[in-house]
């Protein structure tokens, strides 16, 4: 996109704008007929196309190259002339996407300003949207544990294709963020990256959203897959999307092209899809409410995005990361997290994921005691019985136990609680206790605690066998 091309069924005219734009220092390209327009921008598209509106022996005239050029490469402005022109032709011009309309014999003068407008309203448009999309990849992976670690090299490895990418996890998990990660990263970065949340779109204006609209009184409005083209389209919870929408949806993922609701132009589309859920497509599919052929489309590459819980050894570092933003964007205080925090928060339960976690920082600045080390108290709020200082409240259910059993399900349960803390670590987990790591590896063959590897990371759980045999005893 560095040149001008220019359109016009007389050479005379085409010669003399391009020798003007050329003394201007602009690179021109020359078409006299719709099939070497075309050719013209198939090979390249323009930074700009002057169009004439009649063109002789041409199958298409001015309006419908326009109507192909906003269709294939919206970003290009186009100035139509005409020798013929009258306010109808203007008005039918403008609203099929022309930045401006002129008439035959035109001022050079007047030429020259509308063509410096339209290219400086092209850049400052393409300005602002890499602006948008860097403003919104500004989020960061952060992590180090090792299910993040895992993660994030899962994603590396598909940054550089176009493979269709299925992100699973709970709501909440960070499934956004890896799908930017994925955008930033790629050779789209440049591209457009458009969300499409299903479930926030009723279903009656899906398919309007998604392809856009074409009337006789508005004219072409573009839907979100025209403006992802060239760029990654993120379906956020995919499952939501209505049974008729996946139908055709799976026609454009085949196609790559499709048509406006109210018009049968085909709008092709080149874009590279990610996908996510919190469901299991899968069960979606047995009971007839996911389409069998889309899932095996969009799930090219399944991707599993780790909950909170499974990856503990992060929350100081995304509490701090979160910290750190709210302090930069918001002006709130830039507090330490005290270690009893921390351990609260790693032995916290966390069904909303990071999404619960930024949350609670937010609101822990926001009515927080000051700028000191931020507490466990203050994690806690209103959400926990008040307990006298360095007494421990027991739970309902330990209350009922004999006194050897209640001490085997406190252990068992706090060095469950410990070991994922450390991200299943039992030399940190052994260390923090108090204990010999032979000891510790003991005591917990006892307690019947077994680790396992979940989604990258060693996870404690209680032993199914050991479950069995206490519940026979």
């Amino acid at each position: 996109m560095s040149d001008i091309l220019i359109v016009d069924d007389e050479r005379d005219i085409r010669e003399l704008v391009s020798d003007i734009l050329e003394d201007e220092g602009y690179a021109t390209r020359l078409a006299g007929t719709s099939d070497e327009c075309m050719a013209a921008l198939n090979a390249e598209a323009p930074a700009l196309l002057i169009l004439d509106i009649w063109l002789k022996d041409s199958s298409m005239d001015g309006i419908d190259i326009l109507k192909r050029v906003k269709r294939d490469n919206p970003d290009v402005p186009v100035v139509i002339i005409s020798g013929h022109g009258n306010i109808e032709i203007a008005v039918a011009a403008i609203r099929q996407g022309a930045y401006d309309f002129i008439e035959k014999p035109f001022n050079i003068d007047q030429l020259l300003v509308v063509i410096r407008r339209a290219m400086e309203a092209s850049r400052l448009r393409r300005e602002n949207s890499s602006l948008k999309r860097r403003e919104m990849t500004s989020a960061d992976m952060i992590g180090q544990s090792a299910a993040f670690r895992t993660l994030a090299g899962q994603l590396d490895k598909v940054t550089k294709s176009n493979g269709r990418v299925m992100l699973s996890g709970p709501a909440g998990s960070g499934k956004e963020i890896a799908a930017r990660y994925i955008h930033a990263h790629s050779n789209r970065a440049d591209a457009p990256f458009v969300i499409v949340n299903c479930a926030s779109i009723a279903s009656e204006r899906m398919e309007e959203v998604l392809f856009g609209r074409e009337t006789p009184e508005r004219g072409i409005e573009s839907g979100l897959l025209e403006e992802a083209h060239g760029g990654v389209v993120y379906f956020d919870e995919v499952a939501d999307m209505p049974m008729g929408t996946q139908s055709k949806i799976l026609r454009v993922l085949v196609d790559q092209q499709f048509q406006r609701v109210g018009s049968t132009d085909k709008v092709r589309v080149d874009l590279r899809v990610i996908s996510s859920t919190n469901r299991d497509l899968e069960a979606e599919i047995r009971a007839d409410r996911f389409r069998q052929e889309l899932f095996h489309r969009l799930n090219v590459v399944p991707i599993k995005v780790p909950s909170l819980e499974e990856r503990r050894e992060d929350i100081p570092v995304l509490a701090n990361h979160f910290i750190a933003r709210f302090h930069a964007n918001q002006g709130l205080p830039q507090r330490e997290l005290s270690a009893e925090a921390v351990a609260l928060m790693q032995t916290m339960a966390w069904p909303g994921n990071v999404r619960q976690l930024k949350n609670l920082v937010e609101r822990v600045l926001i009515l927080g005691d000051g700028s000191g080390p931020i507490e466990a108290r203050e994690m806690l709020g209103d959400s926990e019985p008040s307990a006298e200082e360095g007494r421990v409240v027991l739970s309902g259910a330990l209350a009922t136990l004999p006194l050897r059993e209640a001490r085997e399900a406190f252990e068992r349960e706090y060095l469950l609680t410990q070991i994922n803390r450390f991200g299943g670590n039992i030399s940190r987990t052994a260390s923090f206790v108090g204990m010999e790591r032979s000891a510790l590896h003991r005591k917990l063959k006892s307690l019947g605690v077994v680790t396992s590897t979940k989604t990258g990371a060693r996870v404690a759980h209680v032993d199914d066998a050991a479950e069995e045999s206490t519940a026979v005893k």
